[in-house]
């Protein structure tokens, strides 16, 4: 007896499953100095737009001939420009919290550490656990160092 509808459509079958929707790969984000500029440039549009409306508006209330349509649409490019303002803006504030290390990062002697060193530059100290040091002295030692430069202590291999 074959299975009856209800069951056909319940029981999965290879070839009725989908595969899951593939995610659109992140684009990274433009450079920061770029947004800098496109939003210098936006503002000194945005300017001139603003002076532009108001010129319109005196020469329409100078001549006694007011054009709603002509206002709103000149305020319509004004509103676009504003809102493509505000994207540059949270583009530059994700571009530069992510290059930004956090301000509580700071070496054992109370410098800085910025987003990207790898020593102090106050005292030398390595900034990071990625960083192999001597354990006598606490210098940085390179990768394939077998002893420390600085005491000649046998540098800790890793296997």
């Amino acid at each position: 007896m074959p299975p009856s509808f209800i069951a056909r459509v319940l029981r999965p079958t290879v070839e009725t499953t989908v595969p899951p929707p593939v995610a659109p790969a992140r684009r990274p984000l433009p450079p920061t100095g770029q947004l800098r500029r496109e939003r210098r440039g936006l503002l000194r549009q945005r300017e001139e737009r603003i002076r532009d409306l108001g010129g319109i508006v005196l020469e329409m209330v100078r001549r006694d001939e007011f054009r709603e349509d002509l206002v709103y649409e000149q305020a319509a490019e004004l509103i676009g420009l504003e809102d493509r303002l505000h994207e540059l803006e949270a583009l530059l504030a994700a571009a530069t919290s992510v290059r930004r290390a956090p301000p509580s990062a700071r070496c054992t002697c109370g410098a800085p550490i910025l987003w990207g060193q790898h020593f102090c530059a106050n005292c030398g100290r390595p900034a990071g656990e990625a960083i192999v040091a001597c354990s006598s002295c606490g210098r940085a030692l390179p990768a394939d160092a077998k002893f420390c430069a600085s005491c000649g202590t046998v540098a800790a291999q890793e296997a």
